[in-house]
């Protein structure tokens, strides 16, 4: 049975989109600092929403190319390194990485944390595409 890849998807497109006008110095510019914010925390926001879907579909395709016996309960860290044996994602580090900024997004916000996030979120995005394509690869 193949995954329904679909809100993965649209959710990498999103955060694509974002990313690509936060990063746009001609669009940024013409800005407030208010507005770049905003920008900003929609960029965090794509990203939460993507690294969540990554997550989740990392362990849907184990689950049903290994079985749930094997996936059901185990940390996500086991999922990243099981992701990477089975070459769905190439970096297990990167994405204990991911991980953390998203951990760091729940539990508290303040200027400087909001910085470091975002910055992940432009790494995170050539991850995710990465996983969606071999997802779309081996999506049998």
């Amino acid at each position: 049975m193949t995954l329904d890849l679909t809100s993965f998807k649209k959710a990498v497109a999103a955060l694509k989109r974002a990313l690509t006008e936060a990063h746009s110095s001609e669009f940024m510019n013409k800005l407030t600092q208010e507005q770049q914010e905003i920008i900003r925390s929609g960029v965090i926001q794509n990203f939460e929403f993507t690294y969540e879907l990554c997550w989740k579909f990392m362990k849907r395709w184990l689950e049903r190319n290994l079985g749930s016996v094997y996936i059901d309960g185990i940390s996500r860290r086991e999922l990243f390194r099981l992701a990477a044996e089975y070459h769905l994602i190439q970096d297990v580090l990167v994405w204990f990485d991911y991980h953390e900024a998203r951990n760091k997004t729940s539990h508290t916000y303040n200027e400087a944390t909001a910085i470091d996030v975002f910055n992940v979120a432009t790494r995170f995005l050539n991850d995710a595409q990465g996983l969606l394509k071999a997802l779309e690869e081996r999506n049998d």
